[in-house]
Protein backbone atom coordinates (compact mmCIF):
# COMPACT_ATOMS: atom_id res chain seq x y z
CA UNK A 1 0.00 0.00 0.00
CA UNK A 2 1.61 3.39 -0.93
CA UNK A 3 2.33 5.53 1.89
CA UNK A 4 0.96 8.83 2.28
CA UNK A 5 2.37 12.28 3.40
CA UNK A 6 0.03 12.15 6.19
CA UNK A 7 0.81 8.50 7.09
CA UNK A 8 4.83 9.40 7.53
CA UNK A 9 3.91 12.53 9.53
CA UNK A 10 1.44 10.70 11.86
CA UNK A 11 3.38 7.49 12.49
CA UNK A 12 6.70 8.76 12.33
CA UNK A 13 7.98 6.22 10.14
CA UNK A 14 11.84 6.77 8.88
CA UNK A 15 10.42 6.84 5.17
CA UNK A 16 11.32 10.24 3.32
CA UNK A 17 12.75 11.77 6.90
CA UNK A 18 14.43 14.37 4.63
CA UNK A 19 11.03 15.57 3.40
CA UNK A 20 9.36 15.37 6.81
CA UNK A 21 11.70 17.78 8.22
CA UNK A 22 12.02 19.84 5.76
CA UNK A 23 7.94 20.71 5.70
CA UNK A 24 7.82 20.74 9.62
CA UNK A 25 10.51 22.91 9.87
CA UNK A 26 8.96 24.97 6.56
CA UNK A 27 5.31 25.14 8.61
CA UNK A 28 6.88 26.26 12.09
CA UNK A 29 8.80 28.77 10.28
CA UNK A 30 5.56 29.98 8.27
CA UNK A 31 4.11 30.32 11.93
CA UNK A 32 6.68 32.12 13.33
CA UNK A 33 6.84 34.65 10.71
CA UNK A 34 3.03 34.99 10.67
CA UNK A 35 3.14 35.45 14.55
CA UNK A 36 5.76 38.24 14.15
CA UNK A 37 3.75 40.09 11.38
CA UNK A 38 0.33 39.69 13.65
CA UNK A 39 1.51 41.50 16.50
CA UNK A 40 3.67 44.19 14.51
CA UNK A 41 -0.19 45.65 13.61
CA UNK A 42 -1.51 45.11 16.84
CA UNK A 43 -4.01 47.28 17.61
CA UNK A 44 -5.18 48.15 14.61
CA UNK A 45 -6.80 45.14 13.47
CA UNK A 46 -10.38 45.54 15.64
CA UNK A 47 -12.89 48.57 16.04
CA UNK A 48 -13.19 50.18 19.02
CA UNK A 49 -14.29 48.23 22.24
CA UNK A 50 -16.52 48.66 24.37
CA UNK A 51 -16.77 50.55 27.61
CA UNK A 52 -14.78 48.27 30.70
CA UNK A 53 -17.07 49.04 33.58
CA UNK A 54 -17.47 51.67 36.24
CA UNK A 55 -15.38 53.48 38.89
CA UNK A 56 -14.02 51.07 41.61
CA UNK A 57 -15.10 51.63 45.28
CA UNK A 58 -13.11 52.01 48.38
CA UNK A 59 -12.76 48.57 50.15
CA UNK A 60 -10.99 49.96 53.66
CA UNK A 61 -14.64 48.61 55.36
CA UNK A 62 -14.37 45.59 54.15
CA UNK A 63 -13.48 42.28 56.23
CA UNK A 64 -14.24 38.68 55.12
CA UNK A 65 -15.18 36.24 57.77
CA UNK A 66 -14.74 32.31 56.87
CA UNK A 67 -18.10 30.93 56.72
CA UNK A 68 -16.87 26.58 55.70
CA UNK A 69 -13.96 25.03 53.91
CA UNK A 70 -14.44 21.16 52.54
CA UNK A 71 -13.40 19.84 49.33
CA UNK A 72 -15.44 18.60 46.35
CA UNK A 73 -16.67 15.11 45.61
CA UNK A 74 -13.89 13.46 43.13
CA UNK A 75 -15.03 11.35 40.21
CA UNK A 76 -14.38 7.77 41.63
CA UNK A 77 -11.35 6.19 39.88
CA UNK A 78 -9.18 9.35 39.67
CA UNK A 79 -6.58 10.27 42.02
CA UNK A 80 -5.01 13.82 40.74
CA UNK A 81 -7.50 16.43 39.92
CA UNK A 82 -6.13 20.30 39.12
CA UNK A 83 -7.28 23.42 38.00
CA UNK A 84 -11.20 24.57 39.19
CA UNK A 85 -13.17 26.94 37.00
CA UNK A 86 -16.07 28.90 38.37
CA UNK A 87 -18.86 29.72 36.55
CA UNK A 88 -22.19 31.45 38.80
CA UNK A 89 -25.80 30.62 37.12
CA UNK A 90 -28.64 32.48 37.75
CA UNK A 91 -29.97 32.20 40.74
CA UNK A 92 -26.83 32.31 42.86
CA UNK A 93 -25.97 28.47 41.58
CA UNK A 94 -22.38 27.56 39.90
CA UNK A 95 -21.04 25.36 38.06
CA UNK A 96 -17.03 24.35 39.04
CA UNK A 97 -14.79 22.79 36.62
CA UNK A 98 -11.61 20.98 36.70
CA UNK A 99 -9.90 18.22 34.72
CA UNK A 100 -9.14 14.76 36.56
CA UNK A 101 -8.01 11.24 36.10
CA UNK A 102 -4.57 9.41 36.57
CA UNK A 103 -2.57 11.81 35.94
CA UNK A 104 -2.01 15.05 34.17
CA UNK A 105 -1.96 14.40 30.43
CA UNK A 106 -3.28 11.06 31.37
CA UNK A 107 -5.53 9.13 28.10
CA UNK A 108 -8.20 8.55 30.96
CA UNK A 109 -8.22 12.76 31.89
CA UNK A 110 -11.58 13.90 31.76
CA UNK A 111 -13.09 17.75 32.06
CA UNK A 112 -15.52 17.30 35.49
CA UNK A 113 -18.23 19.47 36.40
CA UNK A 114 -20.38 20.04 39.93
CA UNK A 115 -23.15 22.57 40.41
CA UNK A 116 -23.42 24.11 43.72
CA UNK A 117 -27.49 24.48 45.01
CA UNK A 118 -28.65 25.50 48.45
CA UNK A 119 -24.91 25.00 49.29
CA UNK A 120 -24.10 22.57 48.64
CA UNK A 121 -22.03 20.65 45.56
CA UNK A 122 -23.58 18.05 43.60
CA UNK A 123 -22.03 14.70 42.30
CA UNK A 124 -19.12 14.91 39.80
CA UNK A 125 -20.12 14.91 36.69
CA UNK A 126 -17.79 14.10 33.02
CA UNK A 127 -18.23 17.40 30.88
CA UNK A 128 -15.43 16.26 27.72
CA UNK A 129 -12.95 13.85 27.12
CA UNK A 130 -10.29 13.54 24.08
CA UNK A 131 -13.12 10.90 22.81
CA UNK A 132 -15.82 13.28 23.14
CA UNK A 133 -14.00 16.22 21.58
CA UNK A 134 -12.11 14.11 19.31
CA UNK A 135 -15.18 12.95 17.56
CA UNK A 136 -16.91 16.32 17.28
CA UNK A 137 -14.07 18.12 16.05
CA UNK A 138 -13.19 15.65 13.34
CA UNK A 139 -9.48 15.06 14.59
CA UNK A 140 -7.39 13.10 17.52
CA UNK A 141 -7.21 14.50 20.58
CA UNK A 142 -4.43 13.71 22.82
CA UNK A 143 -4.77 15.07 25.63
CA UNK A 144 -7.04 17.95 27.48
CA UNK A 145 -6.71 20.09 30.51
CA UNK A 146 -7.74 23.82 31.91
CA UNK A 147 -11.11 24.95 31.68
CA UNK A 148 -12.50 28.51 31.81
CA UNK A 149 -16.04 29.12 32.17
CA UNK A 150 -18.41 31.83 31.58
CA UNK A 151 -22.18 32.53 31.58
CA UNK A 152 -23.50 34.88 29.42
CA UNK A 153 -26.73 37.17 30.04
CA UNK A 154 -28.87 34.80 28.44
CA UNK A 155 -28.03 32.03 30.88
CA UNK A 156 -25.42 29.81 28.15
CA UNK A 157 -22.53 28.50 29.92
CA UNK A 158 -19.78 28.65 27.60
CA UNK A 159 -16.66 26.27 28.38
CA UNK A 160 -13.29 26.33 27.05
CA UNK A 161 -11.33 23.69 27.14
CA UNK A 162 -7.17 23.12 26.26
CA UNK A 163 -6.73 20.09 24.13
CA UNK A 164 -4.09 18.73 22.11
CA UNK A 165 -3.75 16.89 19.42
CA UNK A 166 0.16 16.29 18.49
CA UNK A 167 2.91 17.42 21.26
CA UNK A 168 2.05 18.67 24.46
CA UNK A 169 0.51 21.86 26.00
CA UNK A 170 2.71 24.17 22.92
CA UNK A 171 0.41 22.06 20.55
CA UNK A 172 -3.01 23.56 22.26
CA UNK A 173 -5.43 24.58 21.37
CA UNK A 174 -9.00 26.04 22.66
CA UNK A 175 -12.22 24.31 22.34
CA UNK A 176 -15.30 25.89 22.63
CA UNK A 177 -18.40 23.98 24.02
CA UNK A 178 -21.83 25.52 25.04
CA UNK A 179 -24.68 24.60 27.07
CA UNK A 180 -27.98 25.54 26.31
CA UNK A 181 -29.32 23.98 29.65
CA UNK A 182 -27.20 25.20 32.49
CA UNK A 183 -24.78 22.93 32.58
CA UNK A 184 -26.98 19.39 31.55
CA UNK A 185 -25.49 18.84 28.39
CA UNK A 186 -22.84 20.42 26.13
CA UNK A 187 -21.78 20.30 22.31
CA UNK A 188 -18.82 21.48 20.89
CA UNK A 189 -19.05 24.98 18.76
CA UNK A 190 -15.08 25.20 17.51
CA UNK A 191 -11.64 25.86 17.82
CA UNK A 192 -10.83 29.31 18.90
CA UNK A 193 -8.94 31.60 16.04
CA UNK A 194 -6.48 32.35 18.17
CA UNK A 195 -3.19 31.19 16.62
CA UNK A 196 -2.22 31.84 12.23
CA UNK A 197 -0.11 28.93 13.81
CA UNK A 198 -3.29 26.46 12.81
CA UNK A 199 -4.79 28.30 15.70
CA UNK A 200 -2.32 26.07 18.18
CA UNK A 201 0.23 26.66 20.68
CA UNK A 202 -2.38 28.84 22.72
CA UNK A 203 -4.04 28.06 25.80
CA UNK A 204 -6.65 29.02 28.89
CA UNK A 205 -6.87 29.31 32.22
CA UNK A 206 -8.14 32.16 34.24
CA UNK A 207 -11.81 33.38 34.32
CA UNK A 208 -13.38 35.69 31.77
CA UNK A 209 -14.54 39.38 32.58
CA UNK A 210 -17.92 40.39 31.52
CA UNK A 211 -18.94 43.23 29.40
CA UNK A 212 -21.83 46.39 29.38
CA UNK A 213 -23.20 45.06 26.01
CA UNK A 214 -23.54 41.16 27.02
CA UNK A 215 -20.49 40.28 25.47
CA UNK A 216 -16.95 39.09 27.29
CA UNK A 217 -13.24 39.37 27.33
CA UNK A 218 -11.44 35.83 27.91
CA UNK A 219 -7.76 35.84 28.60
CA UNK A 220 -5.56 33.45 26.80
CA UNK A 221 -1.71 32.97 26.66
CA UNK A 222 0.76 32.11 23.70
CA UNK A 223 2.68 28.86 24.92
CA UNK A 224 5.38 27.92 21.91
CA UNK A 225 8.56 29.19 22.40
CA UNK A 226 8.06 33.02 23.67
CA UNK A 227 5.71 33.34 26.47
CA UNK A 228 2.87 36.19 26.12
CA UNK A 229 -0.58 36.78 27.47
CA UNK A 230 -3.69 37.40 25.38
CA UNK A 231 -7.76 39.12 25.41
CA UNK A 232 -10.33 37.86 22.90
CA UNK A 233 -13.64 40.02 22.86
CA UNK A 234 -16.92 38.05 22.40
CA UNK A 235 -20.16 39.43 21.02
CA UNK A 236 -22.89 38.76 23.18
CA UNK A 237 -24.19 35.98 21.25
CA UNK A 238 -20.28 34.14 21.88
CA UNK A 239 -18.95 35.24 18.14
CA UNK A 240 -15.05 36.31 18.60
CA UNK A 241 -15.02 40.01 17.95
CA UNK A 242 -10.95 40.47 17.95
CA UNK A 243 -7.68 39.35 19.68
CA UNK A 244 -5.19 41.85 21.17
CA UNK A 245 -1.44 40.24 22.91
CA UNK A 246 -1.31 41.89 25.82
CA UNK A 247 1.63 43.82 26.32
CA UNK A 248 5.73 42.99 24.89
CA UNK A 249 6.28 40.69 27.54
CA UNK A 250 7.74 37.38 26.38
CA UNK A 251 7.53 35.25 29.80
CA UNK A 252 4.25 35.81 30.92
CA UNK A 253 1.11 33.91 31.02
CA UNK A 254 -2.83 33.15 32.60
CA UNK A 255 -3.62 36.69 32.73
CA UNK A 256 -5.74 37.24 35.07
CA UNK A 257 -8.20 40.51 34.11
CA UNK A 258 -9.65 43.39 35.60
CA UNK A 259 -11.80 45.96 34.10
CA UNK A 260 -11.05 49.00 37.06
CA UNK A 261 -13.18 52.29 35.58
CA UNK A 262 -13.99 53.80 32.21
CA UNK A 263 -11.74 52.10 29.49
CA UNK A 264 -9.05 50.66 31.86
CA UNK A 265 -8.10 47.60 31.99
CA UNK A 266 -5.54 45.28 33.85
CA UNK A 267 -4.00 42.26 33.86
CA UNK A 268 -1.82 40.38 35.85
CA UNK A 269 0.15 37.62 34.64
CA UNK A 270 1.84 34.28 36.13
CA UNK A 271 6.01 35.08 35.06
CA UNK A 272 8.21 32.29 33.89
CA UNK A 273 11.48 34.57 33.77
CA UNK A 274 14.18 34.54 37.09
CA UNK A 275 12.17 37.41 38.90
CA UNK A 276 9.22 34.78 39.65
CA UNK A 277 6.97 38.26 40.16
CA UNK A 278 3.65 38.99 39.66
CA UNK A 279 3.72 41.32 36.40
CA UNK A 280 1.05 43.58 35.33
CA UNK A 281 -0.18 45.64 32.06
CA UNK A 282 -2.76 48.09 31.86
CA UNK A 283 -4.90 49.39 28.79
CA UNK A 284 -6.68 52.13 28.83
CA UNK A 285 -8.72 51.95 25.69
CA UNK A 286 -10.74 49.10 26.87
CA UNK A 287 -8.09 46.17 25.62
CA UNK A 288 -6.95 47.13 22.35
CA UNK A 289 -3.87 48.34 23.11
CA UNK A 290 -1.90 47.68 26.26
CA UNK A 291 1.46 48.98 28.34
CA UNK A 292 3.62 46.72 30.65
CA UNK A 293 4.25 47.93 34.26
CA UNK A 294 6.75 46.90 36.71
CA UNK A 295 6.14 44.09 38.38
CA UNK A 296 4.11 43.85 41.66
CA UNK A 297 5.72 43.64 45.34
CA UNK A 298 4.16 40.63 45.77
CA UNK A 299 5.56 36.87 45.37
CA UNK A 300 3.83 34.33 43.03
CA UNK A 301 6.60 32.17 42.26
CA UNK A 302 5.51 31.14 38.77
CA UNK A 303 2.14 30.30 39.11
CA UNK A 304 -1.44 31.43 38.53
CA UNK A 305 -3.47 33.46 39.75
CA UNK A 306 -7.01 34.99 40.37
CA UNK A 307 -8.48 38.43 40.38
CA UNK A 308 -12.08 39.78 41.16
CA UNK A 309 -13.30 43.12 41.23
CA UNK A 310 -16.27 43.15 43.57
CA UNK A 311 -19.50 44.38 43.14
CA UNK A 312 -19.73 47.09 46.18
CA UNK A 313 -15.88 48.47 45.35
CA UNK A 314 -12.21 47.03 45.96
CA UNK A 315 -10.58 44.02 44.54
CA UNK A 316 -9.40 40.40 45.63
CA UNK A 317 -6.89 38.86 44.36
CA UNK A 318 -4.78 35.13 45.15
CA UNK A 319 -1.62 34.30 44.56
CA UNK A 320 0.80 31.59 46.09
CA UNK A 321 3.38 33.51 48.63
CA UNK A 322 7.09 32.63 47.46
CA UNK A 323 9.93 30.61 49.18
CA UNK A 324 13.40 29.69 48.67
CA UNK A 325 11.82 26.79 46.20
CA UNK A 326 10.86 27.61 42.74
CA UNK A 327 7.52 27.19 42.15
CA UNK A 328 6.23 26.98 45.69
CA UNK A 329 2.87 26.17 46.07
CA UNK A 330 2.29 25.26 49.74
CA UNK A 331 0.89 29.27 51.18
CA UNK A 332 -2.35 30.68 48.95
CA UNK A 333 -2.71 34.18 49.75
CA UNK A 334 -5.49 36.50 49.40
CA UNK A 335 -4.40 39.81 48.79
CA UNK A 336 -7.12 42.99 48.83
CA UNK A 337 -6.82 46.57 46.81
CA UNK A 338 -8.97 49.56 46.80
CA UNK A 339 -8.08 50.85 43.08
CA UNK A 340 -5.84 47.83 42.26
CA UNK A 341 -2.94 49.43 42.14
CA UNK A 342 -1.71 49.40 46.06
CA UNK A 343 -2.15 45.96 46.96
CA UNK A 344 -2.21 44.74 50.75
CA UNK A 345 -2.15 40.93 52.05
CA UNK A 346 -5.68 40.03 53.89
CA UNK A 347 -5.34 36.81 54.63
CA UNK A 348 -3.38 33.49 53.87
CA UNK A 349 -6.37 31.38 52.80
CA UNK A 350 -4.33 27.92 53.28
CA UNK A 351 -1.05 27.18 54.19
CA UNK A 352 0.67 23.56 53.78
CA UNK A 353 4.26 22.22 54.55
CA UNK A 354 7.15 22.90 51.74
CA UNK A 355 5.80 20.66 49.40
CA UNK A 356 2.16 20.17 49.50
CA UNK A 357 0.39 22.48 46.86
CA UNK A 358 -2.74 24.77 46.93
CA UNK A 359 -2.53 26.35 43.55
CA UNK A 360 -4.64 27.86 40.63
CA UNK A 361 -7.48 29.62 41.88
CA UNK A 362 -10.39 30.45 41.65
CA UNK A 363 -12.66 32.96 42.80
CA UNK A 364 -16.51 34.45 42.63
CA UNK A 365 -18.70 36.69 44.11
CA UNK A 366 -22.22 34.94 44.95
CA UNK A 367 -24.77 37.27 46.99
CA UNK A 368 -22.89 38.39 50.09
CA UNK A 369 -20.37 35.37 49.79
CA UNK A 370 -16.94 35.18 48.00
CA UNK A 371 -16.14 31.80 47.08
CA UNK A 372 -12.48 30.27 46.45
CA UNK A 373 -11.96 26.96 44.75
CA UNK A 374 -8.43 25.45 44.48
CA UNK A 375 -6.19 22.44 43.71
CA UNK A 376 -5.92 20.61 46.75
CA UNK A 377 -2.36 18.77 46.81
CA UNK A 378 -3.01 17.43 43.04
CA UNK A 379 -5.73 15.17 44.71
CA UNK A 380 -8.78 17.18 44.67
CA UNK A 381 -10.37 20.56 44.57
CA UNK A 382 -10.76 22.66 47.67
CA UNK A 383 -14.18 24.89 48.32
CA UNK A 384 -13.92 28.47 51.04
CA UNK A 385 -16.52 30.83 51.35
CA UNK A 386 -15.98 33.99 53.09
CA UNK A 387 -18.96 35.66 53.68
CA UNK A 388 -18.56 39.92 52.84
CA UNK A 389 -19.40 42.36 55.19
CA UNK A 390 -19.52 46.29 54.70
CA UNK A 391 -19.82 48.50 57.73
CA UNK A 392 -23.20 50.93 57.60
CA UNK A 393 -22.99 53.64 55.24
CA UNK A 394 -20.46 52.09 52.83
CA UNK A 395 -21.88 51.72 48.84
Amino acid sequence: MPMTLWTTLRHGTSAWPPLRTALLVSLLGAGLLAEGVRWSTAGNAHPPPAAAGVPAQPTQHLTLSKRSSSLIDMPAGAPAAHASALAVLPGDEMLAFWFAGSRESGPDVQIYSSRWTNGDWGPARPVASRESLGDALGFAVRRIGNPAAWVDREGRVNLFVVATGLGGWAASRVVHLVSRDQGASYEVRRVLPMSPLFNTSVLVRTTPVGLPDGGWWLPAHFELGNKYPLIMSFDPDGEPRWIARIGERTTALQPALAAISGREVRAWMRDVSEQRRLQQAVSRDGGATWEDLPALDLSNEDNSVAVLKLRRGGFVLLHNVGSDTRGARNVLRLSVSDDARRWSPAFDVVAGQPGDEYSYPSVQEVGNELHVTYTHQRRAIAHQVFELQYEAGTP
